[in-house]
């Protein structure tokens, strides 16, 4: 077993719903990931299996009580493995793909807590999580998304759950540009056409024209990751004319992009007759 993941959340049965099927699910039939859920409510000492409880201090909603989340992890830890736990959290580090690759490689085992209502007791957090993550500055009703986010992003990178390491290593952001756009069939739809070179055969031509594109949407679309990209990386004269292309294009795009703004406000401004 490649990974491990343990999710304590009050909602088992939609993130089963989810993480069971397609992809993962035949990852986890064939034993190289496992994951599991465990329902926080199971772990209450009150008829009512209330998990919450008003904040001290007043304000609006309730808290997850501290010590139900502390039976549940105690079960896992116990059961399995101390592993490392994350609570998915609007104040931890932000979610990226280098913190997914950095995850699956320094640990086996994650055991992730999924908040709801206003939050949980600080002091279960000070006592057993080791770190917090974020998906975002934005924030949704509880921690199951955020956990399957997370879940997916590392599962999807262990050995065996992908045919090939290529499935994951040529996407958007693994090596810090986003992913060429894809085609496929049929070679023309509702007039607008393939790229040429797509359909010529030719793999190392295919191979640029993707690098190309790869370049061009990143300095695009994101040109803080652009921003991060070290050119000092790429050594062949094939490699910086590659570059080079994308960044005429991209500035081309640009520019036609701005004159295209700019005809639009003077026909805005232009009198009507």
């Amino acid at each position: 077993m490649d990974m491990q993941i343990d999710i304590l959340t009050l909602f088992p049965e939609s993130v089963d719903a989810m993480l069971n099927v397609s992809i993962l699910g035949r990852a986890q039939e064939r034993g190289y990931i496992a994951i599991r859920t465990h329902q926080i409510r199971a772990y209450t000492t009150n008829k009512q299996m209330q998990v919450d409880d008003y904040p001290y201090g007043g304000g609006r909603g309730a808290v997850m009580q501290a010590d139900p989340l502390f039976r549940c992890w105690e079960h896992v830890v116990n059961t399995y493995s101390p592993g490392r736990t994350i609570f998915m959290s609007p104040c931890g580090r932000t979610f990226t793909q280098s913190v997914a690759r950095e995850l699956k490689a320094q640990y086996d085992h994650l055991i992730l807590v999924c908040g709801h209502y206003e939050g949980i007791d600080q002091r279960f957090i000070d006592e057993c999580v080791d770190e917090e993550l974020s998906m975002g500055d934005f924030v949704v009703t509880g921690g199951e998304i955020p956990a399957m986010a997370v879940t997916d992003a590392i599962c999807r990178m262990v050995p065996g759950v992908l045919p090939e390491e290529e499935c994951f290593t040529e996407e958007s952001h693994w090596a810090g540009l986003l992913e060429y756009p894809q085609y496929s069939r049929p070679d023309e739809w509702h007039g607008r056409r393939v790229p040429d070179v797509l359909l010529s055969g030719h793999h190392k031509n295919v191979a640029k024209w993707r690098k190309k594109e790869s370049y061009k949407r990143t300095m695009l679309r994101r040109p803080d990751l652009w921003a991060q990209f070290d050119e000092k990386q790429l050594k062949t004269k094939s490699e910086k004319k590659v570059l080079a292309e994308a960044k005429a294009e991209a500035e081309a795009i640009r520019a036609a992009e701005v004159e295209k703004a700019e005809k639009a406000e003077n026909a805005a401004e232009s009198p009507v007759e």
